[in-house]
């Protein structure tokens, strides 16, 4: 926004601090300053106005009022008293123009004042000077003195000619379709139906808030004039300059609000200045529609919380002299008590809550004046969330033992669900009202979908592929309704992965504190082959351990064996355990022989590991798996089970002699049952 620094001084008697002090002033004030340029014997100061302070600093009379209040020098509203013209008869401005609002939203007040007698012409070279130094065009004197009064107070106003206006009417209407209209700058545009205009009786005279049209132009010829001052929506000025493509220093301000009150103040000042330069009487009287009166509010001011919020001690007597320098008044009854009540004029629409008024006063008062320090605080360790604490817990383990984390979206398709859908095995899945596309329809009943997906899009760029992800699954419960829960999946590739699945689900619940786990045979499952188990933490079942059947890979296009584990989380988190036992190592060599037990098929590795730690006692440091094999030279109905036995003492090296007594006695013990062989 340009503004003349010879215009800004004439507010004040005393002289002004020279342009480039008086910008890094306004700079300390929150102004920024875009240019500083001599004009001539004027000076032209480029200032940037936030979007919250145009309403009253888009103006000249708001600078001066900002300088008064940041270096103390009083200034002087230079706007006239006004002298009617009160002895003519019917001299009222009643009974030259009327005045039909018939969009009481977008126009809230439209005042209007009749000046006859006007003698178009050249402007005075004080308006002239003024005028170009702000970058607007000179005219004639009637519209120079309302562009004049525009710049000085912020009020857009527009001059019609009287006697061009059929009907001596003036309608503020939106435009009927198939208007046009040819503004000043001879322009012509076509109206849409959502553009507020200022119309007569037979066509548009104005777009309104914006330019003005030539059906009602002052020119050397006009000798009564209708002066306008209006407030009008911001957004509907917006809407109208965006679609015209028209932005003006009338649209300017509008779009950013304006006090409803400045109408009368505005027109006022206008008319005296043209019956000053232009000659002119002013009719008696106003033509005012103003639809809801705005009075100025009050708020309530805390004297202590300025302090507290501003970190340095202000007095309340400098609190109030901020104030009043500001154009907000204390009132009377509240100064000798700690909550001050302010009156906030009607043209500070950026002022709602008292944190406005202390940003105010600091502002005024000079942040570099307040001394940074450091904040007097408790601090307070934050309740620590165990749910968080788990689900990293399990996610550092997993990646320590290869595994990459992956992020899934929460939808699948049709596709996804019949393919671990059967008529045995019916998941309850959940369809969005509004999916965003076909592809995501529904919310996963499950995370091995997506993460199938995963292995199928980058399987031809590894040879091992290790993913997990932890997130939420949702399905439909009858009496329940939605149900939600978290989910631990992962999957890995390659050719036989189960055992080594089960040994890394072995050492993350190891890990996690868990002890007591067993796996059950388990051939329910419809997206798993024949090498499936299900996951027990005393005896109850939290999870799911698989080969991904072959059908279901085809399906998929995966070329690789794929195994996956399935661990509801909600019920893994509660056997998790942060108490470590501590053993420590053994000073002693261990032995390792090595067993094979053929069973009937039905039975259980952990039946057989149970009997060899029972019969072992203490002398067993552990058993170990190594191999199942069920082939030709098995008999049928039977397989063979293969383990490792480590022996170790904790206070001596075991003999080979105490070892096959161990070992002895451990086959004699598996041999009680006639269906069992141990293999020599």
């Amino acid at each position: 926004m340009i503004f003349s620094y010879n215009w800004l001084q004439s507010y004040f008697k005393k002289k002004l601090p020279k342009p480039e002090k008086l910008a890094e002033i306004l700079t300390m004030r929150s102004f920024e300053i875009e240019e500083v340029k001599k004009t001539g014997k004027d000076w032209r100061l480029d200032i940037d106005i936030l979007p919250n302070r145009a309403p009253d600093c888009f103006s000249h009379i708001g600078i001066a009022r900002e300088i008064s209040a940041i270096t103390g020098l009083n200034y002087q509203d230079s706007s006239l008293i006004l002298g009617e013209n009160i002895s003519r008869p019917n001299g009222k401005t009643k009974d030259f123009v009327s005045i039909e609002i018939k969009d009481k939203i977008a126009c809230s007040r439209y005042t209007a004042r009749v000046i006859t007698d006007v003698k178009v012409g050249e402007s005075p070279k004080y308006i002239k000077e003024r005028l170009k130094v702000c970058g607007l065009q000179l005219i004639n004197n009637v519209v120079d003195a309302a562009n004049y009064v525009m710049l000085e107070t912020g009020q857009p106003m527009h001059a019609f000619d009287l006697d061009k206006i059929s009907g001596k009417k003036i309608i503020v209407r939106k435009a009927k379709k198939g208007e046009k209209i040819i503004t000043l700058d001879n322009n012509k545009y076509d109206l849409a139906q959502d553009i507020l205009i200022i119309a007569d009786e037979k066509s548009p005279l104005a777009i309104a808030g914006i330019k003005g049209g030539k059906n009602a132009e002052i020119d050397n010829k006009t000798k009564t004039i209708v002066l306008e001052a209006a407030n009008f929506e911001a957004k509907t000025i917006r809407k109208a300059r965006q679609k015209l493509k028209l932005q003006t220093d009338a649209s300017l301000r509008f779009e950013h609000c304006l006090d409803i009150n400045l109408t009368e103040q505005a027109i006022n000042r206008a008319a005296c200045l043209i019956q000053e330069i232009a000659g002119g009487k002013i009719t008696q009287g106003l033509v005012d529609f103003y639809v809801k009166k705005v009075l100025p509010k009050t708020i309530k001011l805390d004297v202590a919380y300025v302090e507290q919020l501003l970190g340095v001690k202000i007095s309340k007597k400098e609190v109030i002299k901020i104030l009043k320098s500001l154009g907000l008044n204390p009132a009377k009854s509240g100064i000798k008590l700690k909550i001050l009540n302010i009156e906030i004029p009607t043209f500070r629409l950026d002022l709602s809550i008292q944190e406005d008024l202390i940003e105010e006063i600091g502002r005024i008062y000079g942040y570099e004046r307040i001394k940074p320090v450091f904040p007097l605080a408790v601090l307070i360790p934050p309740k620590r969330n165990i749910d968080c604490f788990w689900q990293k817990k399990v996610k550092n383990i997993l990646k320590e033992t290869g595994f990459t984390e992956v992020y899934n979206y929460s939808f699948v398709n049709e596709k996804d669900i019949s393919v671990y859908q059967s008529n045995k095995h019916k998941t309850a899945v959940i369809e969005l009202e509004n999916p965003l596309s076909a592809e995501q329809r529904y919310l996963r009943p499950c995370l091995i979908s997506n993460l199938l997906k995963n292995i199928q899009k980058n399987q031809k760029l590894f040879n091992e592929i290790k993913i997990f992800e932890l997130g939420k699954v949702f399905r439909s419960g009858i009496k329940t309704g939605v149900e939600e829960k978290r989910m631990l999946t992962g999957i890995l590739t390659g050719d036989d992965m189960f055992y080594q699945t089960k040994g890394i689900i072995d050492s993350l619940l190891n890990k996690l504190g868990i002890s007591n786990v067993l796996y059950n045979n388990c051939k329910e499952l419809i997206h798993c082959s024949q090498k499936c188990a299900e996951i027990k933490i005393n005896g109850k079942g939290i999870g799911i351990l698989g080969e991904i059947s072959a059908e279901i890979l085809a399906q998929l296009d995966i070329e690789k064996k794929v195994c996956v584990f399935a661990i509801d989380f909600e019920k893994l988190q509660k056997h998790c355990s942060e108490e470590i036992m501590y053993q420590p190592i053994s000073l002693y060599p261990s032995a390792v022989r090595d067993l094979a037990v053929l069973v009937p098929r039905e039975i259980k590795v952990v039946d057989v590991l149970n009997k060899i730690n029972i019969a072992g006692k203490k002398l067993v440091r552990d058993v170990a798996l190594f191999d199942i094999y069920e082939g030709e030279e098995i008999q049928e109905g039977k397989k063979n089970f293969a383990f490792h036995i480590i022996y170790q003492a904790e206070n001596r090296t075991l003999t080979s002699k105490e070892i096959d007594i161990i070992q002895d006695k451990i086959i004699k013990t598996l041999e009680k049952d006639p269906e069992w062989e141990v293999r020599k």
